[in-house]
């Protein structure tokens, strides 16, 4: 899935947005599953784009290659493919929190042709609890040692998460 997805990640990181070192200020790292749901950031979006059998979700700034996070799949598999653009030396695995549900992926750095870093290439399942909870909350964090960068949807592309996610199955 990797070799023909890949491609999707980078169409949208020539439409969408980026990695830790543009971003805003992250809150505390420690995720929390009381504390209230995170507020959108400005000119940040998930988007979605698909095509006869792929798909994939990407949040970062339009128009840019500022993409913080890429999901892909293949329509009705229920795997899901992600790609974080990172600095090198970023630990080998991406972390994902939403709504107090964690996970970590193992990953594997991959040299980026968008920018000085690297891309981290996981896998998962997209019935896993960190993306059921994503579904349910509407909102995902990526974080880290010493940082949360919370990835939450303006109201007109909110429902862009779900259909990503009826796509993958």
């Amino acid at each position: 899935m990797r070799a023909a997805l890949l491609p999707a990640f980078a169409g949208l990181a020539m439409t969408v947005a980026g990695c830790a070192a543009g971003t805003p200020a992250s809150l505390p790292a420690t995720p929390s599953s009381s504390a209230p749901a995170p507020a959108p950031v400005e000119n940040h979006d998930w988007f979605f784009s698909s095509d006869t059998g792929e798909a994939a979700l990407a949040y970062g700034l339009a128009e840019s290659d500022d993409v913080w996070l890429a999901l892909s799949c293949r329509r009705g598999d229920g795997r899901l493919e992600m790609h974080r653009p990172v600095e090198a030396g970023h630990p080998a695995s991406i972390s994902l929190e939403s709504g107090g549900d964690t996970e970590t992926y193992p990953a594997a750095a991959e040299s980026s042709g968008l920018h000085d870093g690297d891309i981290l290439v996981a896998a998962a399942r997209a019935g896993d609890p960190v993306f059921l909870r994503f579904r349910r909350v509407g909102w995902l964090a990526v974080y880290g040692a010493d940082y949360r960068l919370p990835m939450v949807p303006h109201p007109q592309s909110a429902p862009d998460i779900e259909r990503f996610f009826a796509f993958c199955g």
